[in-house]
């Protein structure tokens, strides 16, 4: 389920990284994020590492440090920055080092880095101040890695969500497209990075999993849409019509879903 805000204009793209608010209210249940979001397909990690000219990485909006802790385990040292001082602190306690800050503003204090990566968190940041900070603590030579995955429910099953969230979210660009939502980032990412970087290249990783409805209501608890549904009043409505819907399925289903990629090169 796509972790888009609302966009006022759905005649212009959406600008989440100016909606920092919804950025910093991922931490309300950290606990219940950290079971809830999915792991990154493993072949992406494997891209990763492989492409890093070393095993120093930084994980931008690390959160609770799933990302970082896959990393951790491909036997790179990971360092995560995240704006939400709850977010950051599970993280430490998962044995992630990582620091609170907005990137923009974030003080590196010298150090620079293998690999930058960012796992759905891209879009919060301003894009064209981030990509320059990027530049700044990256090696020569090292990865600038930013991705989303984009859940992809079975085509009926996912007609059954978006009609439940239509009245709710009528303007939200991923009701129609997940992945046309995420192009965007993908799209704007590349148009804001500097001349330091070379090697701009796009890939895509699929991946499935089976979730079962209450796994997948928890999921959508710690998406984007629940703040905005919540301020409406309208999250408990739609997570009943989701269930009913998932319930009416089966009870279960599996995502045959796909990460989206966008990597750089440090001149």
């Amino acid at each position: 389920m796509p972790t888009l805000a609302p966009d006022p204009d759905p005649k212009q793209p959406a600008d989440p990284h100016r909606h920092r608010e919804m950025a910093e209210s991922f931490g309300a249940d950290a606990a219940l994020y950290d079971q809830a979001r999915p792991s990154y397909p493993t072949a992406l990690i494997d891209a990763l590492v492989a492409a890093a000219p070393g095993r120093d990485f930084l994980d931008v909006g690390c959160g609770t440090g799933i990302l970082s802790r896959q990393l951790q385990a491909a036997e790179c040292r990971v360092l995560g920055v995240d704006v939400d001082g709850r977010m950051a602190a599970y993280a430490r306690s998962t044995g992630v080092e990582a620091e609170v800050s907005p990137f923009e503003t974030w003080d590196p204090a010298g150090r620079t880095f293998d690999a930058l990566v960012a796992g759905m968190t891209w879009h919060w940041i301003d894009p064209a101040v981030g990509a320059t900070k990027a530049a700044e603590v990256l090696r020569p030579g090292g990865t600038f890695a930013v991705f989303w995955y984009v859940l992809q429910p079975p085509p009926a099953l996912g007609a059954a969500f978006a009609d439940v969230q239509r009245d709710v979210l009528p303007q939200n660009p991923a009701a129609a497209s997940p992945l046309g939502a995420y192009e965007q980032f993908l799209d704007r990412t590349a148009d804001n990075l500097p001349a330091a970087f070379t090697n701009v290249s796009r890939a895509t990783f699929p991946w499935s999993r089976t979730y079962t409805r209450d796994e997948w209501l928890d999921q959508l608890r710690t998406s984007g849409i629940a703040k905005p549904l919540s301020t409406a009043g309208k999250l408990d409505a739609v997570l009943e019509g989701t269930a009913t819907a998932i319930d009416a399925a089966g009870g279960s289903f599996t995502l045959d879903s796909v990460a989206v990629a966008l990597t750089a090169t440090r001149t």
